[in-house]
């Protein structure tokens, strides 16, 4: 089996930090209110008006290459169409992948190492050309070029001569393992077999891009779109960004988007306090506005619990997920098991989900899956500490490990108030066990210094707090970066803090993905996950939650399971 390419392992860092920001952005959905889907309850959406976002982080690098997003409901998605999507759905509903500018998912042939897949006819760009399967090879080519770095690192794993290509602007040739044999048809001839290639191809890398319009790194400040929406603004690299209608985008070839507003207007650079006010109080245009990346915390979930009309305009978002202790078993003394094992026994979750915001922003977590179907989720307690720790069964665990009299451990975390690798979180760890005679010495560091130590193999703390959210909502990216020992990486980002390098997890892994029946794949992981799992290589905490407002004037919020995030394709404000 081929070892990830170390390049790719560092991008990946970059990019987990964005869906992480994308899943922290998860919205506020209809699951509260299901009642009133169209948000408000007060009649069916209509097309017209304007939309107002209202975020914090600005919607830098407008470029399908240099994007990290895989399918979502944010901003990208109304100006670029991939290969695939997903459901736009609420829920778990929303996790399945759909065609989009295909006639279907892809066909794979028999070990899924080459997929094939046939666009739509009618497919057209903002200035009426249309879009081919030259588009969206030469799409994907200029995503591999240097200057272009930023998007998801897959395809330089899996396309044959995907490691060594730099782009369309140094290398003329193009990649031979992207195949066009015609306008409609295009073919990927991959390194191994990847049942998930479906997903990957919701990522904005497989956008079309017209040749005779790319300006390199430029290209941004225009984009050509192939959505429903075009750019008309962009100024202060994405704080300020104004969408209008494409019309030359038809509703025909396109079943996910439904494009209600005639302008959408993205507003970034604000205060989250600022944005959750604007929202609240709901006057003039901000009646007609949404945020796709700030949540409330438990202080405005208080006040806005005390005001039923608002409370009826927050819902809640879910995201594939897990924050988790994790430990390094090279060091000591976490390299016996037994020690791992009374932690894990010793853990209240219950003050951990207190001190990462409460029940309302927080689930317990006792699997490294999060809980939803599509992961393959497989319920397992291997370690049942209950809701408050078992401090009484940590003890004889430690006695059995030599450590009668207790141990004392050091946690290391982000001093950053994040609400899930918190000082907040680590004293609540510290302090259940204690319970149990651990004596926990707390070492915080500055956000990055704290990534950078536990994406060391070198200078990995040997216990500290940690999180991981997938790209799409399979076992897949949840599992293999974490437990797939060629995955381990020692120049570079590694994810597998517990440098685990099992032959039959990383052999199940290979297996798993030849499967291109979702629904099988997803029962292995869960299984793998349960496997894994006896060994205590982590201890997962929670899965988080998110709290969102809109305005009182949009209707038809719509969020699902992928990403947790407000799909602004569903909104309407008429």
């Amino acid at each position: 089996m081929r070892q990830p390419s170390v390049i790719s392992r560092r991008v990946a860092a970059a990019a987990v930090s964005l869906v992480v920001a994308a899943g922290a952005a998860a919205c506020a959905g209809p699951q509260d209110n299901d009642a009133k889907a169209d948000g408000t309850g007060t009649g069916k959406p209509q097309k017209g008006g304007t939309l107002s976002v209202l975020n914090t982080e600005a919607q830098s690098d407008f470029d399908p290459a240099r994007l990290y997003t895989s399918g979502g409901g944010n901003v990208p998605s109304l100006v670029f169409r991939t290969l695939t999507t997903r459901d736009r759905e609420n829920g778990a509903a929303g996790t399945k992948v759909v065609p989009d500018l295909a006639t279907d998912t892809g066909r794979p042939n028999a070990d899924a190492t080459e997929w094939t897949y046939t666009l739509k006819e009618g497919l057209k760009f903002e200035d009426g050309t249309p879009i081919t399967t030259a588009d969206i090879k030469y799409g994907i080519e200029r995503s591999f070029a240097a200057e272009l770095s930023g998007g998801a690192p897959y395809l330089r794993d899996w396309l044959i001569g995907g490691a060594d290509y730099e782009g369309p602007y140094k290398d003329k040739k193009g990649l031979a393992s992207i195949e066009t044999p015609d306008a409609r048809t295009i073919v990927f001839k991959l390194n191994k077999p990847e049942g998930d290639f479906p997903f990957v191809a919701t990522q904005t890398q497989f956008a079309p891009v017209p040749k005779a319009k790319d300006t390199g790194a430029r290209y941004e400040e225009h984009p050509v779109s192939s959505g429903p929406y075009k750019v008309v603004k962009n100024e202060g690299d994405g704080r300020h960004l104004v969408l209008e209608r494409n019309p030359h985008w038809s509703e025909k070839t396109d079943e996910e988007r439904h494009a209600y507003p005639d302008t959408i207007d993205v507003k970034a650079g604000l205060d989250a306090a600022v944005i959750n006010q604007r929202l609240s109080t709901s006057s003039g245009a901000d009646a007609a506005a949404v945020t796709t990346d700030t949540n409330l915390g438990p202080a405005e979930l208080a006040q806005v619990g005390s005001d039923k009309a608002l409370a009826a305009r927050v819902g809640t978002g879910h995201f594939g997920y897990t924050n988790y202790l994790a430990f390094n078993p090279k060091v000591k003394p976490f390299d016996n098991p037994k020690v791992r094992q009374a932690i894990s026994y010793a853990i209240n979750r219950t003050s951990v989900i207190n001190a990462a915001g409460g029940s309302a922003l927080a689930e317990p977590a006792t699997t490294f899956l999060p809980d939803q179907p599509a992961f393959g989720y497989t319920p397992y307690d291997h370690f049942p500490a209950g809701k408050t720790g078992d401090p009484a069964k940590a003890k004889a665990l430690l006695k059995e490990a030599g450590y009668a009299n207790g141990l004392t451990i050091s946690l290391t975390h982000s001093t950053a108030q994040n609400r899930e690798t918190s000082p907040e979180v680590a004293t609540a760890v510290q302090e259940a066990l204690k319970q149990a005679g651990i004596t926990v010495k707390l070492q915080g560091l500055e956000p990055n210094a704290f990534n950078e130590a536990r994406w060391s193999v070198k200078d990995s703390p040997g216990f500290f707090l940690s999180r991981w959210g997938a790209d799409w909502p399979s076992g897949g990216p949840f599992l293999a970066p974490i437990f797939d020992g060629r995955q381990i990486v020692k120049d570079g980002s590694n994810f597998n803090h517990a440098q685990l390098d099992d032959p039959s997890v990383n052999k199940e892994i290979d297996e798993i993905n030849k499967l291109t029946d979702l629904s099988a794949a997803a029962k292995r992981w869960g299984a793998l996950d349960k496997k894994i799992g006896e060994q205590a290589l982590d201890v997962p905490l929670f899965h988080p939650v998110y709290k969102r407002l809109y305005g009182k004037d949009v209707k038809n919020i719509v969020i699902s399971d992928w990403t947790g995030v407000l799909d602004i394709s569903q909104v309407a404000v008429k």
